[in-house]
């Protein structure tokens, strides 16, 4: 079942699911608001918002360079982009998020892992950040510079899992193991935890910065009080600049406030770069040759670029949502409220007015489609990774933005879905569902063969 091929056939979808009035196709259509472009291609993800400002077009230019070309390490001739490592995961912001969109894990054992790391802990408290593992921190960096010894390998393993429909459809699904190879310095804990992430896609991230804080918090329910099965409630991560919690927006745990906390941690976790507000190199006490490797002198990327780097993924545009005015793109939206799956992935929000402080102009006052609601919920014992991350709990995940996940093959070549890229198709990412998504699951799964292709053409033309 393919969610983005051509459907002809009759769609059958309860009548109680169109109780509330669909949008109009134009409406659909504009999932960024005035930041949306009609896009269809592999630069689908890397446009700039089309009512970008002359103030900020040079800055979106020159972050889009530091995005995507590729660090080296230090002494060296290119001496804007020197600095990379000592240990790293990648050489670029673009190495994981390819064309702006998304990675994948590797396909076949023994492929390089792209587009992925593997994050580690031990057990930990609730509400306080993750608890790093002695001589290794709190991600395998799996690659290093020259005379320095990389941390370890990661090892992918899956095993199949088959299931069927209550009509008697048959599905299978992979499940991944993980494994920690090559330690570099010791057998890592017994009881480590191991949470592996695909890079999400980058655009949109300053309209969704731009939500206003009190319409998050308006739709948490962590008790259930409703009753209706969803107990979503706000991670509170703490921002570095700002020196206290803050609601969380990004990251697969909502562990970052802001668009630039994401930017300048990505650059030191996963590159090795040190920015002013992280300024000491990741190299752990064990790591003797890290620590003693040739470096520039702190921050490795200056305010300057890297406040660049946050215009350029604030405003890059979000693509149109497509087929909005066909009959079955209308059925499949019908289908998505019937199986309550708006409740977590809410349909619509409105960023900050004109004037606020903090936000671009660009981003405010927008009406916007993204899909989510930006707050965690139990996904069931399956999605689990056992980790503590601020105030989410092993099982809980952020709820990920839909707008434009029909155009991952298209831009990526992949179509691989959840946080650690197991799902391989839309079908799959539902079927994964677990925890608050059961329900959800559960309607979907109850559908007619139709109604479900209907539901996934809908979401495949986000």
């Amino acid at each position: 079942m393919r969610s983005g091929a051509a459907l002809f056939f009759a769609v059958c979808v309860p009548l109680t699911a169109l109780s509330e009035p669909l949008p109009g196709a134009r409406e659909l259509e504009r999932q960024g608001g005035e930041l949306t472009v009609r896009a269809v291609g592999a630069t689908a993800f890397s446009l700039p918002a089309p009512r970008i400002s002359k103030a900020h077009r040079r800055d979106f230019v020159v972050g889009k360079s530091l995005f995507n070309e590729n660090w080296v390490a230090s002494p060296a001739s290119v001496k804007t982009r020197q600095g990379l490592g000592p240990t790293f995961n990648a050489q670029s912001c673009s190495s994981c998020h390819l064309k702006d969109g998304r990675g994948a894990p590797p396909e076949n054992e023994g492929d390089p892992f792209v587009g992925l790391l593997v994050r580690v802990s031990l057990p930990g408290k609730q509400g306080q950040p993750s608890v790093p593992v002695p001589h290794y921190g709190d991600q395998i960096q799996h690659r290093a510079i020259p005379g320095v010894p990389a941390e370890a390998t990661v090892v992918l393993t899956r095993e199949k899992k088959k299931g069927s429909y209550p009509d008697g459809t048959f599905f299978e699904l992979e499940s991944p193991r993980y494994a920690i190879a090559n330690p570099a310095f010791g057998a890592l804990p017994a009881n480590v935890l191991m949470s592996p992430r695909v890079a999400p896609v980058v655009f949109g991230m300053g309209l969704l910065e731009a939500i206003p804080e009190e319409a998050l918090l308006a739709r948490e329910d962590p008790t259930d009080s409703d009753a209706n099965g969803i107990s979503g409630r706000a991670n509170r991560p703490f921002d570095i600049a700002a020196q206290k919690k803050r609601v969380g927006r990004f990251g697969w745990k909502a562990n970052q406030p802001s668009v630039s906390q994401q930017n300048f941690s990505a650059f030191l976790g996963d590159l090795g770069i040190t920015s002013p507000l992280l300024s000491a190199q990741n190299c752990q006490e064990a790591q003797e040759a890290c620590r003693k490797s040739f470096a520039l002198p702190h921050p490795e990327i200056d305010a300057q670029s890297l406040r660049q780097v946050d215009v350029y993924t604030q405003l890059l545009a979000v693509p149109a949502a497509r087929n909005t005015g066909s009959p079955v793109f209308q059925a499949g939206l019908a289908a998505f409220r019937q199986a309550q799956c708006a409740s977590c992935h809410v349909e619509s929000h409105t960023t900050l007015p004109v004037g606020s402080p903090g936000v671009l102009p660009e981003l405010a006052g927008q009406t916007i489609r993204p899909y989510t609601d930006l707050l965690l919920h139990d996904m069931g014992e399956e999605l689990a990774d056992g980790r503590d991350d601020f105030d989410a709990d092993g099982r809980e995940w952020r709820t990920p933005p839909l707008w434009g996940v029909g155009l991952v093959p298209v831009v990526n070549g992949h179509s691989r879905y959840l946080h650690d890229g197991r799902a391989r198709s839309l079908e799959e990412a539902i079927l994964w569902h677990g925890g608050e998504g059961a329900r959800a699951r559960d309607i979907f799964m109850a559908f007619d063969r139709s109604t479900r292709e209907a539901l996934l053409f809908f979401v495949g033309n986000l």
